[in-house]
């Protein structure tokens, strides 16, 4: 599938990521972070945050959750070329995110191989009131044949 500018704003379906302590704690020590904020609930209540939060990568998680857009990219021609997380709170044990992808934007640049498009897919994570928590913000490249 050649990709065009008519995709972007495409959306994914709406889903729910439920964030567990044990989910946060087994992340924490898949990645090697030990930091006492993300596993020791004492220290945590000591510091400005008052509780466990999940370290920045921690949302990468909310994808294997649902929410896939309806597009059928070619996967041999696809490569991940950026991962970035904004935040706008703290993520917590307990929080119910309501989360949907969608295409922010294309755009082409010339390589050394050739032309190549940027699909760039931000997957939007919500409170149950609606408040913006964070944005997880993708950036694939897709070789052109």
């Amino acid at each position: 599938m050649e990709l065009d500018n008519s995709i972007i704003g495409m959306t994914g379906e709406s889903f729910t990521f439920e964030v567990e302590k044990g989910h946060i704690k087994r992340f924490a020590e898949a990645i090697g972070d030990n930091n006492p904020l993300y596993i020791n609930q004492e220290y945590a209540e000591k510091t400005p945050y008052q509780s466990v939060i999940a370290p920045p990568t921690f949302l990468i998680a909310a994808g294997a959750n649902g929410g896939d857009l309806p597009l059928e990219l070619d996967t041999k021609r696809m490569l991940h070329g950026e991962q970035e997380f904004i935040y706008y709170k703290s993520v917590r044990p307990g929080d119910s995110l309501q989360c949907q992808m969608k295409v922010s934007d294309l755009y082409e640049r010339e390589g050394k191989s050739g032309s190549m498009q940027f699909l760039i897919l931000d997957t939007e994570m919500k409170d149950p009131q609606g408040e913006l928590v964070a944005i997880s913000r993708m950036n694939i490249i897709y070789r052109k044949i």
